[in-house]
């Protein structure tokens, strides 16, 4: 099997180091592993994959050379100076920031939704955003049966989606360190019904970013989307409850056979038995799991779901990795 160079920017954090993990668990034909960070000095780990270890190097214009794949989770502004430099030495970029998923050249993949879109990057590939990954591997199947006219969706995001200093806020929380540095309140016992800024038309920058990535995504302007994001006092894992209006009737019955033998999607339905889909339960795994699945009484062709999914895992690193596997195929 032909072995290939792997950057990855942002090793350091959550994410980043998640892709790490990924890609040591999916056996990825990894020749060199490139780690890059501004401050390499201050990280003392050796990160071992393939039989080799690897150590920090420091993130320079010039890092790239002979790198066939980076996996970029840096912050925007880093990936916006960063990847033009990626992209001239020849690297594909395979970004996770909200820099480019907006962009017209820029494919936007989710590797059990739109793997076509791989073959058209021009050395960038966007990773969506987190919330907008779990919420379309599960409507697609339901969208193609279907087609999805509208959809309401409230998230409840874990802290880890914020970073590891809000992860580290949480712990000091609920130890009783009541301090306040990430987010505008306190998140332990509490809900923050704000992620990011906030927009000119009061949604959040969060709610906006799912209303644009699922169009661009589905392919389909028409399908109208309003989203309402709240920040939960839950370490991994983001919740959803989604309510869609389809064109044609989706019955339950239909809906979890659909959503049965859709990729990455496992159903977790039995309400009398007390199973659905809970985030410490999904923590650490790969799937999108959907439970609570009923038909909205209120409307012709309605339905509900509770989605579940590791944010850090499919709703950031496995994606990349994912998407990184989908690109070596055709290459």
């Amino acid at each position: 099997m032909k072995k290939y160079n792997v950057a990855i920017v942002g090793i350091r954090g959550v994410v980043g180091d998640c892709m790490f993990e990924i890609l040591k668990e999916r056996k990825f034909p990894v020749n060199e592993l490139r780690l890059l960070s501004f401050n390499p000095e201050e990280a003392n780990r050796t990160y071992e994959i393939n039989g080799k270890e690897f150590k920090l190097s420091k993130l320079t214009p010039d890092a790239f050379e002979n790198i066939d794949i980076g996996l970029f989770s840096p912050g925007a502004a880093i990936s916006k100076e960063y990847a033009p430099y990626a992209v001239k030495a020849g690297c594909v970029v395979i970004d996770n920031t909200s820099q480019f998923r907006m962009e017209p050249d820029v494919p936007l993949v989710v590797p059990e939704v739109n793997p076509e879109e791989i073959k058209n990057q021009k050395g960038i590939i966007a990773n969506p955003n987190c919330s907008t990954i779990q919420m379309v591997v599960a409507l697609k199947p339901l969208h193609d049966y279907a087609k999805i006219k509208r959809i309401v969706v409230s998230t409840y995001q874990a802290v880890s989606g914020a970073g590891a200093l809000a992860i580290n806020e949480l712990k000091e929380q609920l130890s009783g360190n009541m301090r306040i540095e990430v987010f505008p309140y306190q998140i332990a016992h509490n809900l923050i019904p704000q992620i990011d800024v906030t927009q000119e038309n009061l949604y959040t920058k969060e709610e906006m970013k799912m209303v644009n990535e699922t169009k661009k995504i589905m392919k389909d302007d028409s399908i109208k989307v309003t989203a309402t994001c709240v920040r939960v006092p839950v370490f991994g894992a983001h919740s959803e409850s989604v309510n869609i209006e389809t064109e044609k009737k989706i019955t339950r019955e239909k809906a979890i056979e659909l959503l049965s033998n859709a990729p990455g999607v496992k159903v977790i339905d039995d309400l009398k038995n007390n199973l659905y889909p809970t985030p410490l339960a999904s923590e650490g795994k790969d799937s999108t799991f959907v439970g609570r699945i009923r038909e909205d009484n209120t409307i012709a062709n309605g339905l509900n779901l509770w989605i579940v999914s590791d944010n850090l895992r499919k709703g950031a690193a496995l994606n990349a990795v994912q998407i990184a596997e989908e690109l070596i195929k055709i290459r």
